[in-house]
């Protein structure tokens, strides 16, 4: 008689730090059959991609094109908007905007990192019930309640997402992976210690405001004379970003690439904006800085569990999966 087939689950993966932290989960996941794709929504989604409408979003030719380069790069399968192949299980780094095509499929959402705050935009958006969830920036993420689990960060944030309107009986506190474990950041190649760090937000690339010159400003006054580090958002427009620093910090050293959190373990200190890089400053004790009340970001601190998130949400989706989270243990270490 045939062995029956492998479950097979589909991540649909989007940013750099989505697509990484999906990735992590699926090598947790070596007894499914694994399949990655950029992020792809429905029709509107399509549509609004091919006007180039969306090049600042996940949804975007930019990044989208940056997340296949980084499947192939790892050898990962990849299903372009999962057209190849049937799914027992997707798993979504965001459920603001969802395919038709998953919306029968078990669903599992994970948590990317700091979500925007609420605004009177996000509770009129939320009010209407016909507006799309994705105007809100991430300020709705998890509210469309259209997945069967959500992993989050801590158990501050499954807080914050209940208390705007997330099913509390489908989330689950897992930590997430590429925040669970920040003390591995202090081993790292960066010499230099002791500097101003300030890591920048893509507000302006995603239609938000933002008083760089100020930023900057309180950057410089901080600094006191001490040497100032500027790492830039991956989705920022880089040159418009160098001539304001050059304006503002003309000393300071700018990094468009690299690690953030390496430049994080050896500053003195952290400015950030609408980042959650705030969280890897505040989880190895740094001076922080942030748009952000640090008494709300310390609330709602992401686990720190050395490292196991992504086995964590591993064994949701094994939940979803219907397969034991006892016999799955004896393949931990083999890659997915």
């Amino acid at each position: 008689m045939p062995s029956a087939r492998k479950r097979r689950a589909l991540f649909v993966c989007g940013s750099l730090n989505q697509t990484t932290q999906l990735h992590r989960v699926a090598h947790a996941l070596p007894e499914t059959e694994n399949w990655f794709s950029p992020f792809f929504g429905g029709t509107s989604v399509e549509l609004a991609r091919r006007l180039r409408l969306l090049e600042n979003t996940i949804g975007g030719n930019a990044l989208r094109a940056r997340c296949a380069s980084y499947l192939a790069r790892h050898g990962l399968p990849i299903d372009l908007d999962g057209r190849k192949n049937t799914y027992d299980l997707v798993v979504l780094c965001t459920d603001l905007t969802v395919s038709p095509r998953l919306r029968r499929i078990p669903t599992l959402l994970v948590q990317e990192g700091m979500t925007d705050p609420e605004s009177w935009i996000s509770k009129l958006i939320q009010k209407s019930g016909v507006l799309p969830l994705w105007a809100a920036g991430t300020a709705l993420t998890g509210t469309s309640g259209k997945y069967d689990a959500m992993c989050v960060a801590s158990e501050g944030y499954r807080e914050l997402f209940v208390q705007r309107g997330a099913p509390a009986r489908k989330l689950h506190v897992t930590g997430i992976p590429n925040f669970d474990d920040c003390a591995r950041f202090r081993e790292n190649s960066v010499h230099d210690r002791g500097y101003v760090l300030a890591c920048t937000s893509d507000s302006r690339e995603t239609f938000r405001a933002d008083d760089r010159t100020g930023f900057l400003r309180r950057v410089r006054v901080a600094a006191a004379g001490r040497t100032i580090r500027v790492k830039l958002h991956p989705n920022e427009h880089v040159a418009r970003a160098k001539r304001e620093i050059a304006a503002h910090c003309p000393d300071a050293i700018v990094h468009t690439d690299g690690s953030a959190e390496e430049l994080i373990a050896n500053c003195s200190v952290l400015f950030t904006q609408y980042s959650s890089v705030a969280f890897v400053g505040l989880a190895l004790g740094k001076e922080v800085h942030s748009y952000f009340l640090l008494e709300e970001l310390r609330r709602l601190l992401p686990i720190q569990n050395g490292g196991r998130s992504a086995h964590a949400i591993a064994n949701v989706a094994r939940g979803l999966l219907g397969l034991s989270v006892h016999a799955a243990r004896s393949l931990e270490g083999v890659c997915a």
